[in-house]
């Protein structure tokens, strides 16, 4: 496994606007070449590589079972595999979450697995985040890990545990740009339920499918992403 790392790092995300739906929009290549455009300029899409095994601490088993529910949703739009176990990892996609920064350095071993925990922590207090997501690679580019960290302040406290499950699972799914949702959510509510819109759900489709690559760093990606969106019925 390469050790390259990307984290992706919000202080407070927007949650789903309530009563809006964006139907059966799709969206431009330029839309979509957004999502995966960092702030520095550089172009970054990739999927996973392989079977997802997922693990969330620190949550009551009525949470774990919701989690788990977004999860296996997310994974079966995506057309992709989940597993029990991880050859490599054991779970390689790791949910914590906490009500303190401070409590992450105390979970056994988690030192081992994200580089400078110590920093880190301290960074995420500075800034006040609730929520820090690091994304790892196999050698051909493709994510073989990822772990999420959320921190229940008041503004996810006063969220459902079925719009945090989606919400991540939706994050967690593929890289996209560290901007992709800073100003809107991928998530709609329709009707009092919380769901994914479909403009992103297609472009998620998109990326798994067969023919495209599991990484890419050039924006003629988004072209061919955006010639395979099929609308949701």
């Amino acid at each position: 496994m390469r050790q390259k790392v990307i984290p992706i790092f919000s202080e407070h995300r927007p949650e789903p606007p309530a009563g809006i739906f964006w139907g059966k929009m799709m969206m431009e290549p330029s839309q979509i070449e957004t999502l995966f455009t960092r702030k520095d300029g550089t172009y970054l899409c990739a999927r996973w590589g392989r079977p997802i095994a997922p693990v969330v601490f620190g949550v009551d088993d009525e949470s774990l079972r919701v989690f788990k529910g977004a999860i296996e949703a997310v994974v079966s739009l995506a057309d992709h595999e989940m597993a029990e176990t991880d050859p490599e990892l054991g779970a390689n996609m790791m949910v914590f979450f906490c009500k303190d920064w401070d409590e992450l350095p105390e979970v056994p071993h988690l030192d081992r697995l994200v580089p400078d925990l110590h920093p880190l922590v301290d960074k995420l207090k500075r800034a006040d985040a609730n929520q820090y997501r690091i994304f790892r690679f196999d050698p051909q580019g493709a994510i073989c890990a990822v772990f999420v960290f959320l921190r229940l302040d008041e503004h996810l406290a006063a969220v459902s545990a079925d719009t945090i499950a989606l919400s991540q699972a939706v994050q967690s799914i593929l890289l996209w740009s560290d901007m992709a949702f800073t100003e809107t959510s991928p998530l709609a509510a329709v009707d009092g339920t919380t769901v994914l819109r479909p403009d992103i759900a297609a472009v998620i489709r998109a990326a798994y499918d067969p023919v495209m690559p599991a990484v890419a760093q050039d924006a003629s990606h988004a072209l061919r992403l955006a010639a395979r969106l099929e609308p949701l019925q």
